[in-house]
């Protein structure tokens, strides 16, 4: 069976893949929340190995993906400021803004660098007094503690060089969001592991419970996401609706509380957009009044770009799961990794990455 041999154990695959053809009755449609998840599954092959009648849609859990146009624009003006010491990780500096992207402007003569953790910018700020040092700092729930651990430590050492501009997102808002979008097919979710190792998963029974959806938290490995998947379609074919924890050795129900804490008290939840759906009510953090020194928006006076997105992508409609990467009329042509038109692209955890990397430009039922 094709990849089986290359799994970790490919007995308990095939035994895994043997239950959920067993037990599935009907078509049932699941999305992985996470960016992680996808490039898994489609570098394995789960979805091909998978009955038919199970579908795998791509959500919006890719943190680079889902930061809209124009907080790109703001990074991208900041960058370009004569003092200043622009720090991200290096995932961002492909994703296109309106004209350009951070690589630009770093050739440009930008001081544009790659840090690898927000920690390394604070460095930055203490040895650079006479240079203004601003981090980027995206991402779901899991890179946040760091986030809020790096603005506390600058606001102990009474840095006044350093800030962060802030792009947060938060999962539970999301979910609710496509359970309430027109048109929405999403049956299940597979939660991140990651984000519940931080955030526990204590969040997420309510919001099963309102939208009558099976949650199952998994992993990232292949036999994980089949343990996942098998969990979930035993759900709906009972016709439960509840949060299960299938990532026992990472997450626990009340998560990380030290860094809950942190989170607390650096941020506070607000409206954010997500480039491609729009705004989320409360679905993201931002600093809270006593840290607003900290916030490169407010301290570049950013916050009035206004942006339009390319008519030739499809980002949108990929992160709500409306529309496969190899099904938009731009993939592999218009858009490639070398010329990317959005951040599905060119980002490590991109759907469209995904599939351009692992060859995916014919749909997946011309396939099977």
């Amino acid at each position: 069976m094709k990849y089986l041999d290359e799994f970790r154990d490919s007995e308990l695959a095939r035994s895994l893949l043997a239950e959920i053809r067993e037990m599935t009755t009907r078509p049932w449609a699941l999305m992985e929340v996470c960016g992680g998840q996808t490039h898994s599954i489609i570098r394995n092959g789960l979805d091909q190995l998978l009955p038919e009648k199970i579908e795998l849609i791509h959500g919006p859990g890719c943190p680079v993906c889902v930061t809209p146009l124009a907080l790109i624009d703001q990074a991208l003006a900041i960058a370009s400021r004569e003092n200043v010491i622009f720090c991200s990780f290096g995932d961002m500096l492909r994703v296109p803004g309106s004209e350009k992207d951070l690589f630009r402007v770093k050739s440009e003569g930008g001081d544009v660098r790659v840090v690898y953790s927000p920690l390394d910018a604070v460095q930055l700020a203490r040895q650079n007094p006479g240079r203004e040092v601003v981090f980027f700092g995206i991402g779901f729930e899991t890179t946040a503690p760091a986030n809020a651990m790096a603005v506390k430590l600058a606001k102990q050492l009474g840095l006044k060089n350093f800030s962060m501009l802030v792009s947060h997102v938060l999962v539970p808002p999301a979910i609710a969001a496509i359970m309430t979008s027109p048109g929405n097919r999403v049956q299940a979710f597979l939660a991140a592991g990651h984000v519940c190792s931080v955030m526990g998963y204590w969040q997420y029974p309510p919001v099963a419970e309102r939208y009558r959806v099976p949650i199952v938290i998994t992993g990232f490995e292949p036999l994980d996401l089949l343990d996942g998947i098998r969990r979930t379609v035993a759900q709906l074919e009972a016709g439960k609706h509840f949060v299960e924890n299938a990532y026992e050795r990472a997450v626990t129900e009340v998560g990380n509380v030290a860094a809950q804490r942190v989170l607390a008290e650096v941020f506070e939840e607000t409206d954010r957009a997500w480039r491609g759906i729009g705004v989320i009510p409360l679905s993201g953090w931002r600093l809270r009044p006593e840290y607003r020194a900290f916030d490169a928006a407010h301290r570049f006076d950013v916050s009035g770009i206004r942006t339009e997105e390319s008519r030739d992508c499809h980002a949108g409609e990929v992160l709500q799961g409306r529309m496969k990467p190899n099904e938009c009329p731009s993939f592999g042509t218009k858009c490639t990794p070398r010329k990317p038109l959005g951040a599905t692209m060119v980002s490590s955890e991109g759907a469209c990455a995904a599939y351009y990397n692992y060859g995916r430009f014919v749909a997946l039922a011309a396939t099977r």
